[in-house]
């Protein structure tokens, strides 16, 4: 038995597409989207639109905004873009990725003109994405030309 006051609930995601309450379904439920397991999801069934988890989440905590197919789309691109900067200074400077990554994302905050803590693949809608993207594109155009303005990570 649990003493002390209770733990609130956590707040179930609401669609940013239709407004309607996101699902929590699992691995084999009707409404999950993938083959495999990938873990608890919220999902929202007439959008397409779904976000997982934090790992270990007692009140599955999602782990940021619903994404519909392009917004899915347009993470995976800036993914592919940021994760190879983040290995190359991993390698070149030695540390972790997890602080790499951060680096990144703060970096890229600043370009954004967003708030540290609001830049982050989870939290980003699909017109940051995009103009994340696009930075990351002219970042590398210049590093590879030698004509580096701001530096990453």
């Amino acid at each position: 038995m649990r003493v002390g006051r209770p733990v609130p609930l956590a707040p179930q995601p609401v669609c940013e597409y239709c407004g309607a309450n996101a699902k929590l379904t699992r691995f084999g439920d009707e409404p999950y989207p993938y083959r495999d397991d990938h873990g608890p999801l919220w999902v929202c069934t007439p959008c397409q639109a779904w976000i997982g988890v934090f790992a270990r989440s007692a009140r599955n905590v999602p782990l940021g905004r619903l994404a519909n197919a392009e917004l899915r789309e347009w993470k995976g691109k800036l993914h592919s873009a940021l994760e190879p900067m983040a290995e190359g200074k991993v390698r070149r400077d030695g540390g972790k990725i997890f602080a790499a990554r951060a680096k990144g994302y703060k970096w890229l905050a600043g370009l954004l003109s967003i708030d540290e803590q609001k830049c982050s693949i989870h939290l980003l809608d699909v017109d940051q994405c995009k103009a994340a993207v696009a930075i990351i594109a002219r970042f590398e155009l210049e590093r590879r030309s030698g004509h580096g303005s701001d530096s990453a990570t």
